[in-house]
């Protein structure tokens, strides 16, 4: 049966199939499943590098998960190896404080350690690929993207509709994706050479 918000849905959750990539995403967070998920299709062999992000969230000012940990990076670098994951695999990227951060952040990181990125894995949490995806391409328009998404929280695209929680949960999705980037879409060229004197 068709639903009058199955475009949000379509929308929303992008998931591509994997292909053979320069590296592999892993948008910062506190929760393990998409540095797992990154972990397996470096085993799979569909990358040799990993490449996860972050600091910590600037609205929390502190990383929000394991108190062991210091920053996202450190607490997904720790996932990746005890998935077995080598560090020489493992790039460092912990200044981001927010997603499309992670996205800057971690194209001036490969300019830097000068790594052609010609086709690359996005690994995220699925209510979460649209606005990832929609970063990460404006920061690598050259780039070939594949989203390979993790559910977590329970959310799903087959049930995101059942539960308010859900509902609130990708719908502030769907209304961030116009909001916060309203302004890059104004200002981009702007945004991007004041972080690039960062």
């Amino acid at each position: 049966m068709e639903h009058f918000y199955d475009c949000l849905t379509d929308f929303i959750f992008v998931k591509d199939e994997p292909q053979p990539s320069d590296l592999i995403f892993v948008p910062g967070g506190d929760y393990p499943e998409a540095a797992l998920h990154a972990a397996e299709l470096y085993h799979e062999g569909y990358a040799t590098r990993i490449l996860p992000s972050g600091r910590y969230s600037k609205l929390i000012g502190h990383f929000s998960g394991d108190p062991a940990y210091e920053t996202e990076w450190d607490y997904l670098h720790a996932v990746l190896a005890s998935a077995g994951v080598p560090d020489s695999a493992i790039l460092e990227e912990k200044q981001a404080t927010y997603t499309w951060e992670n996205a800057i952040y971690s194209r001036m990181l490969v300019e830097k350690l000068n790594i052609p990125v010609r086709r690359a894995i996005l690994s995220c949490q699925a209510f979460h690929a649209r606005r990832c995806l929609m970063y990460y391409k404006q920061q690598f328009p050259e780039t070939k993207i594949l989203v390979c998404p993790v559910e977590t929280k329970g959310i799903t695209r087959e049930n995101w509709t059942q539960e308010r929680r859900t509902i609130d949960v990708v719908l502030g999705e769907v209304e961030r994706c116009g909001s916060q980037f309203h302004e890059i879409m104004e200002y981009g060229s702007d945004v991007w050479e004041g972080f690039q004197r960062v």
